[in-house]
């Protein structure tokens, strides 16, 4: 495909929209490798991403290798960005995506449409409301997610609650208590449907040492409330069920991608995981767009999506300088089960060599022991013994499932062991 915006028409060469790590990263990265003309359109008023709202360390250490702050995490990357050469254009929201590089957007000039030779997405992610978690009862006040608590906190300075019930123990509801604890928010429990606490030790240890009981194998049943929330009704494994009196509710995680112009647009979206289908340059079916950070996959740590977002800014510089490859074959990666949830990227562009994602990322969907196994026109390529957790990263070298093969796809299904 050729582009549909050249470097004399377009506006920019390269447009990020989402201001958060990933994005700061890949559009700061993008001008250091000379790249002229490079935009962030950001829809909120400031610049950062959700470590805005995160006035808690640990932030930095991969990326500044200093212990911040949320804020000022953020602040760091926006300045590092703007310091760069960087356009930063805030209170911006991208309402379409057309094909070639368009961009229909909306801001304080009213709808106007841009374009760019390239297009980074970097959207992120957003957590799992009450409606789509199907949890019955009274809709009182007090019902949140992390992101609206920690914004009411340390962005409004309002304090939602005084003893609330945390829901789901993956890390970012551990930075839900941590944000309890600086506006002296006392949770009075936390239920996880599992058998254990997602979030990785030690982290899975902070709710017991700060006094908080966790409830495993549990799961929230109904909320109970008038004008506010007054109670909820929790279920464990063998169907006892227990009233918690509480003035909140905090539903932390369940994170899906927010990738809502991909999918009301001409882009190809995975339904595994939600977000864009790429490639191993984070090329998604429009060669004009590329994705990054946690639309990808949920969730990734803010390091990460700023490393990775670096990595894009890379492969967008080799691309508008003619070094990817955009014709030719592709293999494409399966899954064949249930307990594997996704696999990034979901296409690899052929021949494979050293540029480019050097991993397999995989999820997956519960705990289990088994055998990871690659299969290509039905024959074994690969096989693994692994441990797997839900909402843990696995990474399996490229290399070693794709090879020297040509076309076609690969297959990946996970053998549970039989207990």
């Amino acid at each position: 495909m050729s582009d549909a915006v050249n470097s004399a028409t377009a506006n920019y060469d390269v447009i990020v929209i989402g201001g958060g790590p990933a994005g700061l990263s890949a559009a700061t990265e993008l001008k250091r490798l000379g790249v002229p003309r490079v935009a962030v359109f950001e829809r909120e008023p400031i610049a950062g991403g959700i470590p805005r709202h995160c006035g808690h360390p640990p932030f930095g250490m991969r990326e500044f290798t200093r212990i911040l702050t949320g804020p000022q995490y953020a602040k760091r990357m926006v300045k590092v960005a703007l310091d760069a050469g960087v356009e930063l254009l805030t209170s911006t929201s991208v309402v379409e995506a057309k094909p070639g590089g368009r961009l229909i957007i909306t801001s304080n000039n009213g709808l106007e449409e841009k374009t760019a030779r390239r297009i980074v997405i970097a959207t992120g992610v957003r957590e799992t409301p009450r409606a789509a978690r199907l949890i019955s009862g009274t809709r009182p006040l007090g019902v949140i997610n992390t992101g609206a608590l920690q914004s009411m906190i340390y962005l409004k300075n309002q304090k939602p609650f005084e003893r609330p019930v945390i829901v789901g123990t993956e890390l970012v509801s551990f930075s839900a208590i941590q944000t309890c604890r600086h506006a002296k928010i006392r949770p009075v429990a936390m239920i996880e449907q599992s058998d254990r606490v997602t979030a990785r030790w030690p982290t899975a240890e902070f709710a017991r040492l700060v006094g908080i009981p966790v409830h495993l194998k549990t799961r929230l049943l109904e909320i109970k409330g008038g004008e506010r929330t007054s109670a909820v009704v929790i279920e464990d494994h063998n169907g006892v069920k227990r009233t918690i009196d509480c003035d909140g509710v905090i539903l932390t995680g369940q994170f899906t991608p927010e990738a809502s112009l991909a999918r009301s647009g001409h882009l190809t979206v995975d339904p595994a995981s939600g977000g864009p289908v790429v490639d191993q340059f984070g090329r998604c079916s429009d060669p004009a767009y590329f994705a990054t950070g946690n639309l990808l996959r949920p969730v990734e740590t803010a390091g990460w999506s700023w490393n990775e977002g670096r990595k894009i800014g890379r492969w967008i510089a080799d691309d508008l300088a003619g070094k990817l490859s955009r014709q030719g074959p592709e293999l494409q990666i399966v899954t064949s089960d249930n307990i594997i949830r996704f696999a990034v990227p979901q296409r690899i562009q052929l021949p494979y060599g050293i540029a480019g994602m050097q991993d397999l990322q995989l999820r997956f969907s519960k705990s289990a022991k088994g055998t990871l196994v690659a299969l290509s026109d039905e024959k074994v390529i690969y096989k693994k013994r692994m441990s797997v957790h839900p909402e843990r990263r696995f990474l399996i070298p490229l290399h070693k499932i794709v090879g020297n093969r040509e076309s076609g796809h690969i297959e990946l299904r996970f053998d549970e062991m039989v207990k």
